[in-house]
């Protein structure tokens, strides 16, 4: 190796050290930090601390709730993914027709996406309340109720609203992708399957989905990311209530943190979560190498 070349190496590496140092210290040394305070009784309300070994853990799995907890994380993470991918590539197909106007609905479209969480939250909050909600006023004018439906207090209906108020936040943002997708499906492709007498349904099928695959994947794996590590909507809305029935593991670890004031059971809590969102980050990673 020549001067020059080790000269270029050196610089190299000197660029990289600011990214690795915000690196170290936003993200590798917390997550340390977070496995070492698991192993810990860390109390927010005790200065002094003790190893535990595996206490967090065993506590953590032996707790009947956490199997729940398990199965409402997976429940809210396919239904806020699945249901704004729907409907955002329903209405990218409908927004890729070149009609007056499309591209200011397009535009609209995308104010949903970019109002912070917490006032969806709050907006979503007045439409499903129970009281005094829009939604209770509108279905009552339609006669569909006889009476307020008190959407926050069952358990089902509340997981609903919660994932309505999410799916109204993030199909903008399927939408945005897809059409993205949509614009490098080629013309004459279309063109020559129109040729040979394909009908709508079939284009969509044989020649659409095929040519946007790669960008529908990789899209459902960051929901699927965005949505595990999601707060702020469920936090707002109901807190992980009632009776757990909207509670995640990010709502669960702020309540074991912020709540209870454990940091060790939070701690273990988040190195489970971390674990799998690594699996859902490697594929992701893998998908992208790839293509």
């Amino acid at each position: 190796m020549n001067r020059s070349t080790r000269n270029q190496t050196l610089m190299g590496w000197l660029l990289l050290v600011p990214a690795l140092a915000i690196f170290a210290l936003m993200i590798f040394y917390p997550f340390i930090n977070s496995i070492f305070i698991s192993f810990t009784s860390r109390n927010l309300l005790y200065a002094k601390s003790a190893f535990i070994g595996f206490e967090n853990y065993r506590k953590l799995f032996s707790d009947p709730n956490t199997l729940f907890l398990i199965w409402t994380t997976i429940k809210f993470v396919l239904l806020s993914t699945l249901m704004p991918f729907t409907i955002g590539l329903i209405w990218t197909l409908l927004m890729n027709q070149k009609f007056k106007g499309s591209e200011f609905v397009r535009g609209l479209t995308l104010v949903n996406w970019i109002i912070p969480g917490i006032a969806i939250g709050f907006l979503w909050s007045w439409i499903f309340n129970g009281d005094y909600g829009i939604l209770n006023a509108l279905l009552g004018k339609l006669g569909l109720i006889e009476k307020n439906v008190i959407w926050f207090g069952g358990r089902q209906t509340s997981m609903l609203a919660v994932v309505t108020a999410r799916t109204w936040q993030m199909f903008p943002w399927y939408m945005a992708f897809i059409m993205g997708g949509l614009q490098g499906v080629s013309n004459d492709q279309c063109e020559a399957a129109r040729i040979d007498g394909v009908n709508n349904l079939q284009m969509f099928r044989h020649v659409i989905i095929p040519a946007i695959k790669p960008v529908l994947i990789l899209i459902l794996l960051l929901g699927t990311i965005g949505n595990l590590q999601h707060f702020d909507l469920i936090n707002v809305m109901t807190g992980g209530g009632p009776e757990r029935a909207t509670s995640t593991f990010a709502t669960e670890v702020y309540k074991k943190a912020f709540k209870e004031y454990s940091l060790g059971r939070a701690a273990s809590l988040g190195v489970i979560w971390a674990m799998m969102l690594s699996l859902f980050s490697i594929f992701y990673l893998k998908r992208i190498k790839e293509d």
